[in-house]
């Protein structure tokens, strides 16, 4: 009989449906290397966040088909070594949501009514009724910064006490915050403009953290009260100390801390700060749940059934595969540098167009990839192939794939266009060679044909000489050193000067800092630039 193993505490509920269908062992207390003994003898295991799954110990695990992670990444899996063992791993991604956003409202009351601190007061012998008189929130506005799963639960639940929300998350669709109630805001300074509340919802990224700083303060009403209960990182708490000092912020509550575990801050001393220790997910419900959805994973993977969950099952037949193999990365890339150079403040829609032999076979993968790119590090969620899709209709964005078997000029093609509001940006892609090397053939309008590697600089301006030569030297100041450079002019767009444009697509050996684009950008002649960095 198949055999499966729990090697951590995942919840009674997982456990009696992975009994339903298998011979069953659970064993929580592992000494060191016993786990390297035993796990041959199993076809597939569950666990939480403490056993590490690693390249080493999947050596030894010659029968395992199916690993359930109980929780929502996959950190502790080395994902690679497991795809090339054949092994499908699968995580529980939607389990810990509304134990989330419900710790979020439980703080947001907690911090509006100065719950704790009376609590702790009266306990201590002291009847302080009027010093901890608090604020209604009705008829507050609760401004939400990042509005993907989370960030919508708690906007429906905050409605709920008549609150007014504006949310802001340039990665989600125009008709959802319509759908739901909320108005949407152009930008974060929207937000803090009129909040009275505001709580982030972000995923840590190198673009996200320290979003909340002193300019973000500075910007808002006086006496916000600020919430986190999504990633230390993304609040600078330094300067959060001092706009509480100043009474900038009139007070806030965190969950969760730039480093953990936390039990000393200066944060701690104000008495208008709430905190817990990353309490954000831990709920009896949330831990069943997250136990039960893995348990789920692994019953479809070792009974032939469909895994929704998976982080790597291949979504096509292998001669499909075989096929679109090298078109995935180049389709990724493309969706990424489509929403890089889009200036929309909604993403409403990722379109996908394959052309050629390959829109002869099962294309769904390119289109994932296409979101996967243009979503990347853009959501709270930890996006694969098999999650991008429910993610992307959760925040009202559409794909729309359409495929012709004849391609213009090359034996196949791949075109994404990303659309956000008014806006739509369209770039085009190709392999080439035997190797099958990522080319870009067109964006910003012009047509190029040039290899793409991990980083690349993209650069509108004003079609006269000199110009490469003056981002030659910006980069080489900076100690970044160009491999390749494609130029192109834009035919009938005006600089605003009456001359012509042009467009130079520059790869490099190393990540372009964004203030090498800024300098450049600021300076007489240049209308745009990007950089972009591949994955």
């Amino acid at each position: 009989m198949t055999k499966v193993l729990v090697a951590e505490n995942i919840g009674a509920s997982g456990i009696d449906l992975l009994k339903e269908h298998f011979d069953v062992d659970v064993k929580t207390d592992w000494a060191d290397g016993e786990l390297a003994t035993e796990i041959g003898a199993y076809d597939g295991i569950l666990i939480r966040s403490a056993s590490k799954l690693t390249a080493e110990l999947l050596q030894h695990a010659t029968n395992l088909k199916a690993i359930g992670r109980a929780g929502v990444g996959v950190d502790n899996v080395d994902v690679p070594a497991a795809t090339r063992r054949g092994i499908i791993v699968a995580n529980a991604p939607q389990s810990n949501v509304v134990t989330a956003a419900e710790h979020t409202v439980a703080l947001l009351l907690a911090l509006a009514r100065n719950i704790p601190q009376a609590h702790a007061s009266l306990i201590a012998g002291r009847w302080d009724r009027s010093k901890y008189s608090g604020v209604e929130v009705m008829d507050k506005t609760l401004g939400i910064i990042g509005f993907g799963r989370i960030g919508q639960l708690v906007a429906q639940r905050a409605q709920g006490f008549g609150m007014k929300i504006i949310a802001f998350d340039p990665f989600v669709g125009a008709e959802l915050y319509k759908e739901l109630g909320v108005e949407k805001a152009e930008s974060s300074d929207d937000i803090y403009a009129v909040a009275d509340f505001i709580t982030i919802h972000l995923p840590k990224t190198p673009e996200t953290e320290g979003w909340l700083n002193a300019a973000a303060f500075a910007k808002c009403r006086d006496g916000v009260r600020i919430l986190n209960v999504a990633r230390g990182p993304l609040v600078v708490e330094e300067d959060l100390v001092a706009a509480l000092e100043s009474g900038k912020v009139g007070g806030a509550a965190l969950d969760v801390f730039r480093t953990e575990p936390m039990t000393e801050s200066p944060l701690f001393a104000f008495p208008n700060v709430i905190v817990t220790p990353h309490l954000g997910a831990s709920t009896a419900e949330a831990t069943d749940r997250a136990g039960f959805q893995a348990a789920e994973q692994v019953v479809a993977a070792l009974t032939g059934g469909s895994v929704t969950s998976a982080v790597n099952v291949p979504a096509v037949a292998a001669e499909d595969l075989e096929v679109l193999g090298p078109f995935l990365p180049l389709t990724r890339q493309l969706g990424k540098l489509a929403m890089a150079l889009v200036e929309g403040t909604s993403l409403d829609a990722v379109e996908v167009e394959e052309f050629g032999r390959i829109a002869e076979r099962d294309t769904r993968p390119l289109g994932l990839e296409a979101l996967l790119g243009a979503l990347d590090g853009k959501t709270e969620e930890e996006l694969n192939a098999v999650n991008v899709l429910s993610t992307a209709e959760e925040r009202g964005i559409e794909l729309v794939e359409s495929k012709r078997t004849s391609a213009r000029d090359f034996t196949d093609l791949v075109r994404v266009s990303v659309v956000a509001g008014e806006q739509r940006v369209r770039v085009v892609g190709t392999v080439v060679g035997r190797q099958a090397r990522p080319h870009l053939l067109e964006a910003w309008g012009q047509r190029f044909n040039l290899q793409l590697s991990s980083h690349i600089a993209l650069f509108r301006y004003s079609d006269q000489p000199g110009m490469i030569g003056r981002v030659g030297t910006a980069f080489g100041k900076h100690g970044v050193n160009i491999d390749s450079c494609a130029v192109g002019h834009v035919e009938g767009e005006d600089d605003g000067a009456g001359g012509k444009v042009a467009v130079m697509v520059v790869t490099t050996d190393g990540p372009v800092p964004q203030a090498v684009i800024d300098e450049l950008i600021g300076s007489d002649g240049f209308v745009d630039g990007r950089a972009v960095t591949f994955r």
